[in-house]
């Protein structure tokens, strides 16, 4: 059976359908358990927080698009009176503030950073390039909006899943304050490191560039032995299911890439007994070992890309004409001055993306163990 990778999870699994500019995006989630709390409620708080929009203290984000979408769920099917039926559950956003017209110089034209040449070549130029279709960005809602389900499954076992911004344009969050996530513009957990992210960002802006950043997760309360080995660890799934979102070029789990740089004395999570129960004195590993979770808290971070849309003239190509019987075009060389409204820094609203995938990973194997 063919894969084509619009499917995420085996026993819960989510499909995503829809484009950035077309009528609606969505999912249909197959194998979450009966009985679960869902409403729509429930799923919107999520996305919410995915919306651009304003900062927590009312003002304008610097960092976001000026897109304005209300993002309102409707579920269509797998919920009766407020729980889960143990049904497909499919859940549907219409898309209402679209402005196609800004991408009408798209068609032929790729910008650089994005999916367009590719997917131009991979579909012989059937794609739609309105605000980049089924690769832009917001097709993240339909990933948080499953998330937000497997998220209720998780919240019965006590696991909890918390994301933030430890690295945005350059300047490093100080110190590790959850209680601030939600306090400042780039869901950092630190409010003066977010003041001057911001203020850099607000320079970029003014500039036409835009900025990158590293977003951290912590995952507490998850069980020992999650996990499959040896092609389905944990920790490989979550690498995956972090680098499925478009805009993350990088992950690492516990120390990551500092541990090359460690020794066995050191970076080895010694363990002792407390109660009857083993305890692990530190957390090198990152909550896994062997692929599977070890009982400690899962840390991880990905790296995610500047915004490739900004408003300085780029060099680019343009293709010229149809493509021939061996998948290949004519092109030639052009400059680009992209329009319309985008982000400037995308570590704010892939805060929630992140804790969505992991919590769509955590679930999949947690109906693994129990099955």
């Amino acid at each position: 059976m063919k894969n084509n990778g619009n499917t995420f999870g085996t026993n819960f699994s989510v499909t995503t359908f829809g484009e950035s500019h077309g009528v609606a995006l969505g999912c249909i989630i197959d194998g979450c358990p009966a009985g679960i709390e869902l409403s729509e409620e429930i799923i919107q708080k999520a996305l919410n927080r995915r919306r651009p929009g304003l900062s927590p203290d009312g003002k304008l984000n610097a960092a976001v698009t000026a897109r304005t979408e209300a993002d309102a769920v409707e579920i269509l099917s797998g919920v009766f009176e407020g729980r889960t039926t143990g049904t497909p559950i499919a859940l549907e956003v219409r898309n209402t503030s679209q402005h196609s017209k800004d991408y009408g110089n798209l068609d032929l034209t790729f910008r650089p950073g994005h999916a367009d040449y590719t997917y131009d070549v991979k579909y012989g130029g059937c794609r739609d390039y309105r605000g980049g279709g089924r690769s832009s960005g917001r097709e993240t809602l339909a990933r948080v909006a499953g998330g937000a389900v497997a998220a209720q499954l998780l919240a019965q076992r006590g696991i909890k899943i918390t994301a933030y911004t430890i690295r945005a344009a350059g300047i490093s969050a100080e110190k590790r304050d959850l209680s601030q996530i939600e306090q400042n513009a780039l869901r950092a957990p630190d409010n003066e490191a977010a003041a001057r992210m911001n203020a850099k960002i607000e320079e970029l802006r003014a500039a036409g560039d835009s900025a990158g950043g590293i977003i951290e997760c912590i995952v507490q309360g998850c069980p020992v032995g999650l996990g499959e080995p040896a092609f389905d660890k944990l920790d490989a799934n979550l690498a995956k299911a972090m680098l499925s979102i478009g805009a993350v070029k990088g992950f690492e789990i516990g120390d990551g890439f500092a541990a090359a740089d460690s020794f066995g004395s050191t970076n080895n999570d010694c363990m002792h007994a407390e109660n009857g129960q083993p305890v692990f004195d530190s957390n090198h590993a990152g909550g896994v070992l062997g692929g599977l979770s070890s009982g400690a808290d899962i840390i991880f971070r990905v790296a995610v890309k500047p915004v490739p849309s900004i408003f300085k003239p780029q060099q680019t190509v343009r293709r010229t004409g149809e493509f021939g019987e061996d998948g290949k075009a004519q092109y030639e060389t052009t400059e680009l001055q992209i329009k319309g409204r985008h982000d400037i820094c995308l570590c704010p609203r892939i805060v929630p993306v992140v804790e969505a995938m992991t919590a769509l990973v955590l679930a999949d194997f947690l109906l693994r163990n129990t099955h």
